[in-house]
Parts: C-alpha cells; sequence; structure tokens
C-alpha cells in the first residue's frame, strides 16, 4: 500500500525483467539491452540496482529476483489465471 520512487535506470531494469518474468534472463543480454555492451563496470552497477530492486520488492512475499549462478536473474511472478 505504499508508493516507492525509483529511479529511471531501476525501472528500465524492471520492465525489462518482467517483460520476461518467471524466464532465465542472461546477465549479458541485460546489461547490453540497457548499456549498449556487456562491460566490468557496468555489471558492478547492474548488482547494485538489483540489490536495490531486491529491497524494495521484499515486502512482497510473491515477488522476487533470483540470482542463476554465472548466467543472469530469474524475475519471480505469480502467474495469472
Amino acid at each position: 500500500g505504499r508508493i516507492k520512487r525509483i529511479t529511471e535506470k531501476e525501472s528500465d531494469i524492471l520492465r525489462y525483467l518482467y517483460t520476461y518474468r518467471n524466464q532465465l534472463v542472461k546477465r549479458e543480454d541485460l546489461l547490453k539491452e540497457l548499456w549498449g555492451e556487456n562491460d566490468y563496470f557496468f555489471g558492478r552497477s547492474l548488482d547494485v540496482f538489483i540489490t536495490k530492486i531486491r529491497k524494495y520488492l521484499k515486502e512482497d512475499p510473491d515477488l522476487s529476483v533470483e540470482n542463476v549462478f554465472g548466467v543472469g536473474f530469474i524475475f519471480n511472478v505469480p502467474t495469472e489465471e
């Protein structure tokens, strides 16, 4: 019931993850889509943004961003029936 203000980059990441919700999103694809390249420093920035997004989502136990070690992320969202 609370409103959170997020940055444009956080919004871009969340939108991209939601587009591929419940599917594996490769870290490399996410970096190339949002930063234009797969660079170490952009990767570190992505990690910070993912941590912040997880913090925002922690109040809703139905939503989570799962790490797939060495590959990418899965944005777990309940399926609509």
